[in-house]
């Protein structure tokens, strides 16, 4: 028998082959590589063909398992994921655990307010106790006592010179956050007035500075109690204007209500009248007053007019946007009816009484102002160089103003405050009250000057008297009218003001009983006798 196989061996042999060798052409392993990550094929291939693990990244324990807890591993993940419910008590215990946060953190909310309310009381009471300890002034036994005459205004009957004593900006916070600078203000009004002996005092608002962040309070009305203490303690005749801080949006108490306790009180020496008009009580505002001196014959030989210049306009009702207000049509309409009953009065008695003069007191400055200081400025520093010239003629002439043009003569004084521009218009340093051409009429697109100046200046204003922009000091004539800032007295407001000098005082104006009138101005520092150091 032959050893050779026969054809159908070899042939089976050949199939056999090329079953083995298709075989291992089709099983193979992928590359390994340090860090490379598989796809689902070359794991299922490599599980299938016994392929060897790669050696540079070990297997997760799940994945050596077998198939009955490789399934029951997604479910035991599935399980962990899954938050389980809150019992009845769990959720007891979450609820009392946020009831007691809440509670703490209530508690010491009221606990710092309760402090704070503290320390307030206690700095209210320690001002008012200052203000109940200054002395009388002594007048000599020739102290003016003005009476209510047939108008229901307060008049001083004199043949000699008035003394009147103008204020501004005095800035009382009463809080705990102002107290030591609350008491240098009130020592500065008591010291001047103490030297000075007035015969009227003539507050130009913002007597209360109820702003939280710096006095730490929103009260303004024990502000006001504290500086009407002082005053009736001092025994001097005083009134005021209402300015945009003493009774701000976010205040405690209205210009209404503070004017309700003006005539609670029954004061003596203030003659602070509300006279307000039921039909339009904002627009009219509050404390529109007129203060009349006569003569022994009766004249009326001037006519102190007292506005309430309001707040802000125009939607800007937390003074953010800089928009002041001016003074209204109505408040313009009364004053010609009472400078024309004046007047009336006066030539019924001598029937060639000349016009009445009159002054102006409010808090916020006339439009006017700047288009006066804004002529002084660019001329000084066209012709002069800078303005330094016009403070040193004032120092060497303070009774000769230097005249400008035939419009304007310059006084005495600075502009302080920064020159920045506001809803569109260069201040100039002067804030005054936003345009309005109901008020300030625009002829071929340029303004012109205010219905309330015009009219003013028809029947007989000679000067008007301001406050509001605390570091201006400026007097000047502008065609036919003085308008001036007064020395302000302010240590709380402007950031850093407690520790300036130069614009803190009063300003002095004599009324001459021939209706002329002149205005000078006080430095605390420099004109008084000062024992605090602030």
């Amino acid at each position: 028998m032959s050893n050779e196989p026969n054809d159908n061996e070899i042939l089976q042999e050949s199939l056999d082959s090329e079953a083995d060798t298709s075989s291992l052409e089709m099983v193979h392993c992928p590359e390994q590589s340090d860090g490379a990550t598989k796809d689902a094929d070359a794991e299922a291939s490599n599980e299938e063909n016994l392929c060897p693990p790669e050696q540079s990244e070990p297997k997760d324990e799940a994945e050596s398992k077998e198939p009955a807890e490789e399934e029951a591993a997604p479910e035991r993940k599935s399980k962990r994921r899954k938050k389980e419910p809150l019992t009845k008590e769990q959720r007891r215990k979450k609820t009392v655990k946020g009831l007691v946060i809440t509670a703490i953190v209530l508690s010491c909310i009221i606990v710092l307010f309760g402090v704070f309310a503290v320390v307030n009381v206690v700095g209210v009471k320690g001002l008012t106790d200052q203000s109940k300890a200054f002395a009388e002034v002594d007048y000599g036994g020739a102290q003016l006592v003005p009476t209510k005459d047939a108008d229901g205004w307060w008049t001083f009957t004199a043949d000699r010179d008035l003394k009147v004593m103008q204020l501004t900006d005095v800035h009382i916070g009463a809080g705990f956050m102002s107290q030591q600078k609350d008491s240098w203000a009130l020592n500065a009004v008591a010291t001047m007035i103490t030297q000075e002996k007035p015969d009227l005092v003539i507050v130009t608002g913002d007597i209360a500075y109820p702003v939280p962040f710096q006095a730490g309070t929103f009260n303004n009305l024990n502000a006001t109690k504290i500086f009407a203490t002082m005053m009736e303690k001092l025994g001097v005749y005083w009134t005021f204007a209402f300015g945009n801080h003493d009774t701000e949006v976010y205040s405690m108490y209205s210009r209404q209500v503070i004017c309700d306790w003006y005539a609670e009180q029954n004061f003596k020496y203030c003659l602070f009248q509300a006279n307000t008009v039921e039909e339009d009580k904002e627009g009219f505002g509050y404390g529109n007053n007129v203060i009349k001196v006569k003569n022994s014959a009766g004249i009326v030989t001037q006519a102190l007019v007292l506005f309430d210049s309001h707040s802000y306009t125009d939607g800007d009702y937390m003074g953010a946007l800089w928009k002041y207000d001016n003074i209204h049509q109505n408040q313009i309409d009364w004053y010609v009816a009472e400078i024309n009953a004046i007047n009336t009065a006066n030539r019924a008695i001598d029937t060639a009484a000349p016009l009445v003069p009159s002054l102006a007191f409010f808090h916020i400055p006339l439009r006017e102002y700047r288009r006066a200081w804004a002529t002084v400025r660019t001329w000084a520093e066209e012709t002069k160089g800078n303005i330094d010239f016009l403070s040193d003629y004032a120092n060497a002439y303070p009774t000769e103003p230097y005249a400008i043009n035939e419009d304007i003569k310059f006084f005495y004084g600075i502009m302080g405050e920064s020159d920045k521009t506001k809803n569109g218009e260069r201040t100039w340093g002067v804030y005054c009250g936003v345009p309005d051409e109901s008020l300030y009429p625009v002829v071929d697109g340029v303004e012109q000057d205010g219905v309330f100046f015009t009219t003013g200046k028809s029947i007989g204003l000679r000067g008007i008297f301001c406050g509001h922009d605390h570091y201006n000091n400026f007097s000047i004539e502008y065609k036919g009218v003085k308008l001036t800032y007064g020395m302000s007295i302010d240590y709380l407001a402007y950031a850093g003001i407690w520790k300036e000098k130069a614009q803190r005082g009063c300003t002095i104006i004599t009324l001459k009983p021939d209706g002329h009138f002149t205005n000078e101005p006080r430095n605390y520092y420099e004109d008084y006798t000062v024992t605090q150091k602030h």
